[in-house]
Formats: C-alpha cells, structure tokens, sequence
C-alpha cells in the first residue's frame, strides 16, 4: 500500500533540551493513526514537523515518497496539508464564520458563488450552520474548533493533522467530530490525551518517548 507519510529516526531539541530521537513512522494511504505521550514529550511539535512548520534536528521526512529537505519543500504540498492546531484563536484570518470557512476557497480560486455554497454545505455537515453570520470572535472554543476543522477540510487536503482536536469541546459536538473524521478516507495523525476519543477512530496508537514512537496498539 502507497504510503502518505514516511518518517525515518526524526530528532527534535530545543534550546535547552532533547525533546524526542529516533522517531519513525510510516502512515499509509488512508490510513488513521494516533499519537499519545506525557505532558512535554513533543506531540505537538512532531505534528509541527510533519506540517512543515518547524525542522527536524536530524532525520528524514517523506511526503508521497517525495524527501522534504528543508521546509521550501513543503510548499508543493501545502494544499494536500491540512493541519489543526491545538490553539486555534489565531487561526482565522476573517471575522465572521462563513467568510473564514469562503477564505480558502477563494485563495484557491474558487469562484465566490460556488465557495459560499461548498462553505454552506461544510457547515450544515458538521452541525454549525446556525453559526454562518457569527463573529469567530465572539464563540465559545468548542465553536471556534470546528469552524477551524471546516476551513481545513473544505480544502479537501489528502493529509489531516490534528492537535488535541477535542480539548474545549462538549460531548454532542464530540461525537460530530467523530462521526466526521471516521466519515473521511483521508491519511490522520491524531494527537490526544482523550484515550476514548482516539479508540473511536483508530486502533492504531502509539506512544511517543524520548527515544521514539512506542506502538502501544
């Protein structure tokens, strides 16, 4: 099977400190897997790493078996990248929910019409279509999550990169979530504490360590 994503012995440090070494991983086309691990053991920042954001110390990093040798590289696959923050307050670039959702579409070119009418069905899918006229500012953190989650896949990117994707949610709007990416046949690297959110999408786990990813299921 194609695979998505290949990660070979990744190392990450910061000024003053060894964050994680040795990590591989290797996500198939399609394919859902999550990531756990302690309080400071560099989910988030491995999630960067794959996103194109921040660089790796060492390692290697395929995307469609294509190697990204310094961060030039993933603009190529910025459109095939869609990554979700786990603190997306400065996500939005547009004050209101379906100018936001629109915004993606129409850097892409997308004509007006036909990105107002994609952006309304995105927000009737997942369940915020009352939310349409709403300043983004002015939602809860749950609200503002899942407006970010439907600017990401309105792209319809082939990657999903998700951080914490249910901290500030209720349970109703988890379980939309839920239902949404288990609808989705996209490659998915979850990052969660929410062990009982993760085992609803995916039976693959693995634990992040200092020394690498750790399969734990």
């Amino acid at each position: 099977m194609s695979c998505s994503i290949n990660l070979k012995n990744i190392s990450y440090e910061t000024s003053t400190k060894e964050v994680f070494k040795d990590v591989t991983l290797n996500v198939s086309h399609e394919e859902k897997v999550a990531i756990v691990g302690s309080n400071g053991s560099g989910k988030s920042s491995l999630l960067k790493i794959l996103a194109g954001l921040i660089p790796p110390k060492e390692g290697e990093i395929f995307l469609f078996h294509d190697k990204m040798n310094s961060k030039k590289d993933f603009r190529a696959y910025r459109g095939d990248i869609g990554y979700l923050p786990q603190d997306v307050s400065d996500h939005f670039l547009c004050p209101t929910v379906i100018e936001d959702v629109m915004f993606a579409l129409r850097a892409k070119g997308v004509k007006k019409d036909e990105a107002y009418e994609n952006s309304i069905k995105m927000l009737e899918e997942l369940g915020i279509l009352h939310l349409e006229n709403r300043n983004i500012y002015d939602l809860s953190g749950g609200e503002q999550k899942i407006v970010a989650l439907a600017g990401i896949l309105i792209t319809k990117p082939k990657i999903i990169l998700l951080d914490e994707p249910t901290n500030a949610l209720d349970e109703d709007a988890e379980i939309r979530i839920i239902n949404i990416l288990n609808s989705i046949k996209k490659s998915m690297v979850i990052v969660s504490h929410h062990k009982t959110f993760i085992e609803k999408l995916t039976p693959t786990i693995y634990k992040l360590k200092n020394n690498g990813l750790e399969k734990i299921s």
